[in-house]
């Protein structure tokens, strides 16, 4: 991601700027440091994750492979958004094989795979109790996608989680009234 223009790197990502760091979601980067590490000059992003009390330290030159990305854009989200309306997906397969798919979901930094867990996931209140894990799973993608719209969209988390479940307990209204009818 870093390239050379007239002999000095262009750096992805800059001091202030919100990125998606797959394994932890949103972070804000507050500073480029060098620094020297085993006798090797390495440049790192400083990267703030303010909701887990977390400092990162990522190279420059290691963003691209880790899998670092800015933002979504507004069309992201909104497609995400729709990703919510769909019908939920549930494989006939062992909760220990779905847990792990959607655990890798949730930590590949994609906001469309962290919106078909939440959907998948989601139970409204007339549907059957979740279990344990199930209800982690779900809240750590609500967490993670509810992070990335409110970065985007330049509302409070709990704002983005609110418009969230509005959509997905309308989803799930729309679908109950369909079967009825």
């Amino acid at each position: 991601m870093a390239s050379k223009k007239n002999g000095k790197k262009k750096l992805a990502f800059k001091p202030g700027e919100f990125i998606v760091y797959p394994a932890h979601g949103v972070g804000k980067i507050v500073a480029v440091e060098e620094e020297e590490i085993a006798g090797v000059k390495l440049e790192l992003y400083v990267i703030d994750f303010e909701k887990e009390k977390m400092r990162l330290r990522v190279p420059t030159n290691k963003c691209e492979q880790i899998g670092m990305r800015k933002l979504s854009g507004k069309d992201i989200v909104g497609e995400a958004m729709k990703v919510l309306r769909g019908k939920p997906r549930i494989r006939r397969t062992m909760w220990s094989r779905r847990a792990q798919e959607y655990e890798a979901k949730i930590n590949s930094g994609d906001i469309i795979q962290c919106a078909e867990v939440v959907r998948d996931l989601f139970r409204a209140e007339d549907q059957p109790e979740q279990s344990y894990s199930e209800r982690q799973l779900f809240e750590a993608a609500l967490d993670r996608l509810a992070r990335e719209v409110a970065a985007v969209r330049r509302i409070t988390e709990a704002q983005a989680t609110d418009e969230i479940r509005e959509v997905l307990n309308s989803a799930s209204r729309s679908r109950t009234a369909g079967k009825a009818a």
